[in-house]
């Protein structure tokens, strides 16, 4: 007999939360789930002891240099991270799982290994790892923290430049033939892996991500065939792109490479995960189903 699992998730209306849990209210005789807004102070007030599974994603979820924002990053990221996995352990939660991030490593580092040491540079990077660094210690034989570290995260309706490029994708019929190399994380991927880690009640930190690292040109290159469109691209331009990637950040982010390599990715994976080409054209399949735009 297959036992129900209670699974809270911690960040009412967020993109991930929101995603994670249809996905597991798929299988309604295996999974049931609550979510609880924590914009809200009377979240402390809230019973966590009914739950087996506490998923953590209540934060700020864009990067900001403001001076200004410091505090409340680490009040959000860190505090309120800290606070909320205290709280599920001592309600006699069995495992509490943190969406953390990629950022937690260096903005300079381009291939990031098991053995790269997180070292952010910025206020978000730092809330994230700081937090990291607060819930660890309270690992116990009852009670397993789990920390997701993903790359940039896409799907239908997702926030930040990925979108951004997809709908650029659509428009533009000539792109550079430049290969770069990004790890990226499809939303259902990411829905997979977390069921996973539930079902496993897996603890430490792990690296969720596509199995295919992509280039910008991959990127446009599939959104395009994805809508039965034709792309001009030439190498040409290369060498140039390649010049002003190392002096220029801007450059550098979108032309850079920042992946994982393969020794992050754990050999126990959930059993199917969707390829890059697969993602971009469900992507398009349910954004037309729904009649909304990406």
């Amino acid at each position: 007999m297959i036992l129900l699992k209670r699974v809270l998730i911690t960040g009412a209306n967020s993109y991930v939360g929101t995603n994670v849990e249809n996905w597991l209210m798929r299988e309604p005789d295996e999974y049931y789930v609550e979510t609880l807004d924590m914009k809200d102070p009377n979240w402390k007030n809230f019973d966590f002891s009914k739950f087996d599974v506490v998923f953590h994603v209540a934060g700020i979820a864009h990067v900001s240099t403001k001076k200004s924002m410091k505090d409340l990053y680490f009040k959000i990221n860190r505090d309120l991270t800290i606070e909320t996995a205290l709280k599920a352990k001592e309600s006699g939660v069995k495992q509490f799982i943190f969406m953390s991030s990629m950022i937690v490593y260096n903005s300079k580092e381009t291939r990031i290994t098991l053995e790269t040491v997180p070292n952010p540079d910025n206020f978000y990077g730092l809330s994230k790892l700081q937090a990291e660094e607060g819930i660890f210690p309270l690992q116990s034989k009852n009670f397993n923290i789990t920390v997701l570290r993903p790359p940039v995260i896409y799907g239908v309706r997702s926030k930040g430049n990925f979108n951004s490029l997809i709908k650029f994708a659509i428009t533009t019929p000539f792109f550079p033939k430049y290969y770069n190399k990004k790890s990226v994380l499809y939303i259902n991927n990411l829905c997979r892996y977390v069921e996973f880690y539930i079902e496993h009640n897996r603890k430490g930190v792990f690296f969720p991500q596509n199995l295919d690292t992509v280039s910008l040109y991959d990127i446009i290159l599939s959104t395009r065939r994805a809508h039965a469109k034709h792309t001009l691209s030439t190498r040409l331009f290369n060498q140039m792109i390649s010049f002003i990637s190392k002096i220029s950040p801007k450059a550098k982010k979108i032309f850079g490479d920042r992946y994982y390599t393969t020794d992050t990715q754990n050999e126990d994976l959930p059993d199917y995960l969707e390829c890059f080409d697969e993602s971009i054209l469900d992507m398009f399949s349910r954004d037309n189903q729904d009649r909304k735009i990406l």
